[in-house]
């Protein structure tokens, strides 16, 4: 699914959170929740128990099981969904950023602080979502060399985000248990 996709299926549920955080949320909860779905996943998006949540967009039934595998994949397949890479440089910073503030968010609310103690790497790529989560694009930033920043940045959110994963499987066990 793309961001566009994921975008148009929650206005279609009257979501008004953007595709990007929405991902985060997902990728950050699924680290540390063993069973959560499209249904869990949607009724938090949503402002309230409302029609969302009582009735998730059918696109969407199979996308947290999809995100799931990408991160567990031996390939690394996963990535942050984010625009194409077509779009404005400006535009993919700011959903970068918004997809980090999501993952904060989804591990916060399924982890204890306890959990995220115990694995150190974890925590300090935590602090450094928190500081891109607060990225923009800086002001006379030539296209390339913001360009280069941005793949950076997007490599160790996406590898950060597989190694929290990985690293999380005990706070998924626990909180399943």
């Amino acid at each position: 699914m793309t961001h566009a996709e994921l975008q148009a299926a929650l206005a279609r549920m009257d979501i008004t959170i953007d595709a990007s955080e929405a991902h985060g949320r997902l990728c950050g909860a699924l680290c540390v929740r063993e069973a959560y779905g499209a249904r869990e996943w949607i009724g938090e998006l949503a402002d309230g128990p409302g029609a969302a949540a009582n009735s998730p967009d059918p696109e969407l039934d199979g996308f947290p099981a999809e995100a799931r595998e990408s991160l567990e994949s031996a390939e690394f397949e996963f990535a942050p969904l984010l625009p194409e890479d077509d779009a404005p440089l400006e535009e993919r910073v700011a959903a970068l950023a918004s997809w980090c503030e999501g993952f904060l968010y989804g591990i916060g609310t399924g982890s204890s602080d306890a959990d995220i103690a115990k694995t150190e790497d974890v925590g300090e790529f935590l602090g450094d979502l928190a500081d891109i989560a607060q990225a923009e694009l800086e002001a006379g930033r030539s296209d390339a060399a913001g360009e280069g920043d941005f793949m950076e940045l997007f490599e160790f959110v996406r590898a950060g985000a597989q190694l929290a994963y990985d690293e999380l499987a005990g706070a998924r066990t626990h909180a399943a248990g």
